[in-house]
């Protein structure tokens, strides 16, 4: 029988503990344990970028982790984000722009797209592309989904600026 490691961490703000095999990676973790199904197993080699989530604010392949190296980590996943409304505006965008056609990249890109947007300037769209690239969809060809992270940037630069005034 494969030992156990006791595991406390902070999921979309909820504490967990649980006891977990020593090579069970966060994402199998936080689908099959956690029954967080938004994190998307695509190529388990940290390529695709199906798996991310944010450990600690940080965009991380959870494919590529073991669960046990998130000890007293905060993770946030695609879940939580949408549960605190963090990318309700991206994912209006997404709809606008016709960003996603079958769905499975999509959580991991909005979890990409929320890391780019993280800070309070407009990126340019080569720095979208670039901060993508960890990320692949094979339904729409990226333009839209860059259109919809950008469209999303320069609404949230306009509304801090309106309420700067």
């Amino acid at each position: 029988m494969t030992p156990r490691i006791a595991l406390s961490l902070t999921v979309n703000g909820e504490e967990i503990e649980a006891l977990v095999a020593p090579r069970r990676t966060l994402a199998d973790f936080l689908r099959q344990d956690v029954q967080l199904t938004g994190t998307h197993t695509g190529c388990e080699m940290g390529v695709c970028g199906a798996c991310l989530v944010l450990l600690d604010d940080q965009p991380v392949h959870a494919c590529l982790m073991f669960a046990v190296q998130a000890e007293g980590s905060s993770i946030e996943t695609i879940e939580g984000l949408t549960a605190r409304r963090a990318i309700s505006d991206l994912q209006t965008a997404f709809h606008e722009r016709n960003a996603l056609q079958c769905g499975f990249c999509t959580p991991g890109m909005l979890v990409a797209a929320y890391g780019i947007l993280s800070s309070e300037r407009v990126p340019s769209r080569d720095e979208i592309r670039d901060a993508l690239s960890g990320n692949y969809c094979r339904c729409t060809g990226y333009e839209a989904i860059v259109d919809a992270i950008e469209m999303t940037a320069k609404r949230r630069h306009s509304q801090m600026a309106r309420e700067e005034a």
